[in-house]
């Protein structure tokens, strides 16, 4: 079959919309109609050739409904609606059994890892990979049923898109990662979607200081919807405020880095107010993925205790935790329809990623169709 997507050819460049071709799912796959694709800063990644071999289809986030199975795929059916998870969870490895699946050995989201045989899209009769496994960008994709997660289909999909990466991502990176504690001082670098969601999951675990820090005074306003209890523009005012309220500790017990391109100068300045003890957790990636962007003092950090962690995928069990998500979003206890600030047409993709890199969206969502 034919369908539509957004595709990447080559790095630096914008985002192609074309007409590609799509084989039919084989062994363990099933065929998604997204409906919903969320525009994350991984995908900007992906644009700039760090991330993935191109040419490929974009997307990683996203929602959508079944609409053929393939041969051994057990629990799904045809007219069930999915959450894409961009780390597959195949139920079986090390990982997985341990209850780390946000780690799954079956992954493919890094770069030359992706197996050209599992690549269903086509484009100009050469086969070529989907971000992630996914290729959200397109309106029809065919993945592997490790890779998606039924849904309630009373939940809107716009909503599912969203919560399948960036809310997780920044959910888990407080409640999983950085083991958030009641009456923990909590600062967060970076309001965008996922730390905008960092900020509810440390509300959520009972911190009683929730500290953004972000340059765009919109998104700090913002913030203040999702549990922020004090906004500052640079780490050094946050850092003088954290003295206030956490004297014991000098500082933050918690710092959660949630910014686009994670710098040398962002880690520096998020240890720069971190506290006695405190934890550091980096849940954003550099534009470069492989650069060395941690020069931290490491004796002071034995003299104080502190620790320093990455977290992919907020460290969550995707599959667990995407309804649980949804289910508290049914309850009204967390917020998940403000975070959709933007809805682009998948032709007008190339003003949606440049919105996010102007910082004007939370989270931009492509509607197909």
């Amino acid at each position: 079959m034919k369908t539509r997507a957004a595709v990447m050819l080559a790095p630096g460049e914008d985002w192609k919309v074309a007409e590609i071709d799509l084989a039919p799912p084989r062994f363990g796959e099933v065929l998604v109609e997204f409906t919903h694709a969320g525009l994350c800063f991984s995908d900007e990644h992906l644009r700039h050739g760090g991330l993935g071999d191109l040419p490929a289809v974009g997307g990683h986030e996203g929602a959508g409904i079944i609409r053929e199975i393939g041969e051994g795929v057990t629990g799904l059916a045809v007219g069930d609606h999915v959450a894409a998870s961009f780390i597959p969870t195949c139920g079986r490895c090390d990982w997985c059994v341990s209850g780390h699946s946000n780690l799954c050995a079956s992954a493919a989201n890094s770069p030359g890892s992706a197996d050209p045989d599992t690549f269903r899209f086509s484009l100009d009769g050469n086969t070529i990979p989907a971000n992630c496994g996914l290729g959200t960008f397109a309106r029809h994709s065919v993945v592997s049923a490790k890779t998606v997660i039924k849904v309630d289909p009373e939940i809107p999909l716009d909503v599912v898109a969203v919560v399948s990466c960036g809310v997780l991502t920044g959910w888990g990176a407080a409640v999983h990662a950085a083991e958030v504690r009641v009456g923990d001082t909590v600062v967060v670098v970076g309001a965008g979607g996922v730390g905008i969601n960092a900020a509810q999951g440390a509300r959520f675990a009972g911190a009683a200081h929730i500290v953004m820090v972000d340059v765009n005074p919109a998104k700090l306003e913002f913030a203040k919807r999702f549990g922020s209890t004090a906004e500052f523009d640079s780490p050094a005012k946050a850092a003088e405020y954290l003295w206030s309220v956490n004297p014991v500790a000098g500082g933050a017990d918690v710092v959660i880095v949630c910014t686009g391109n994670t710098t040398q100068a962002v880690v520096t300045s998020a240890y720069e107010m971190l506290g006695t003890r405190g934890r550091l957790v980096l849940a954003g990636m550099s534009q470069d993925v492989f650069e060395p962007n941690v020069h931290l003092p490491g004796t002071q950090i034995v003299f104080r205790e502190q620790t320093i962690r990455g977290t992919i995928y907020g460290s969550c069990n995707p599959r667990h935790e995407v309804p649980i998500i949804l289910d508290l979003y049914r309850q009204g206890r967390i917020n998940l329809d403000e975070l959709v600030s933007a809805t682009y047409r998948l032709d007008d993709i190339n003003d949606g990623f440049a919105d996010l890199r102007a910082g004007k969206n939370l989270r931009g969502v492509v509607a197909h169709g």
